[in-house]
């Protein structure tokens, strides 16, 4: 693992920027390969740098944009440049021109280096970083009214060095971790269950739903049995402490700031961390 220094080229709900005290406190000592099968934003894959990394989602559009800054840096800085200095006056029309164009492209499934530009520029200058799309697929976050850069050259460069070394895959989070064994170390950031069953926002249109955290705790129970390190992050909820606890897992309780609820006053929550080692 190597110390130097990389942000995060998106902001993404449920990034754990806040919480990377805590993970990297509780790193395994040592381990072989890297496994984050829900990597959002890659906040704790850029912070540890493994040098042995695979790293997955399940959202096409942003696998897309880890992919094209890996093999194609200059093109999409380039892009990305056009995108900022084109801007209009009118800020608010010209976002909503380009997340037309984006939708456009989603539609065509477009994945191109343009797309990755129009995905990073759209999230910059969309309302708290957040990724949601409809029912039909289509992004439809607010414009949040910022006029301001959507890169730094110089951190999207030093981002597609180091994933030139990481294995990038776009699909099931079991499926990504089929490789992992003894030894491996698994970090698991699963889309969060909901606090209060009935408002459940899912992040993708695939959603993740109570069946998929079942699947999910099964996979931990799994990789836990092949002798791979795992450390799992989600909401302190009753489904989640359901699903981990009386197995002999270590689970801890954190407060953390909530950025994505509007109501200021709900803004302090608890997450779990749960190792089992």
């Amino acid at each position: 693992m190597s110390n130097s220094n990389i942000a995060p080229f998106i902001k993404w709900a449920g990034g754990k920027r806040q919480l990377l005290a805590q993970i990297r406190e509780r790193i395994p000592e040592s381990f072989n390969n890297y496994y984050e099968p829900f990597v959002g934003g890659g906040a704790v894959v850029f912070d540890l740098l493994p040098t042995s990394a695979v790293i997955n989602d399940i959202n096409k559009a942003l696998v897309n944009a880890y992919k094209q800054i890996c093999n194609a840096s200059d093109a999409f800085l380039k892009n990305l440049k056009e995108l900022d200095e084109a801007m209009w006056e009118d800020g608010k029309g010209y976002y909503y021109s380009l997340r037309e164009h984006y939708n456009d492209k989603l539609m065509r499934e477009e994945f191109d280096v343009e797309l990755a530009a129009l995905f990073v520029f759209i999230n910059k200058h969309c309302f708290n970083g957040l990724y949601r799309v409809n029912g039909k697929g289509l992004f439809n976050v607010p414009y949040n009214n910022s006029r301001k850069a959507s890169s730094d050259e110089k951190n999207i460069k030093a981002i597609s060095e180091y994933l030139k070394s990481v294995t990038i895959l776009e699909g099931d989070f079991q499926v990504a971790c089929q490789n992992a064994k003894k030894g491996d170390f698994v970090f698991i950031d699963s889309p969060y269950a909901p606090l209060n069953p009935t408002s459940f926002e899912s992040y993708t249109k695939e959603g993740f739903d109570i069946e998929s955290h079942k699947r999910l705790a099964d996979l931990y129970d799994e990789l836990t049995a092949r002798g791979c390190y795992c450390m799992l992050t989600n909401h302190n909820t009753e489904l989640i402490n359901e699903l981990y606890s009386n197995k002999g897992y270590k689970i801890d309780v954190v407060s953390v700031k909530r950025m994505i609820n509007s109501d200021a006053t709900n803004r302090v929550g608890e997450e779990v961390i749960i190792c089992n080692y």
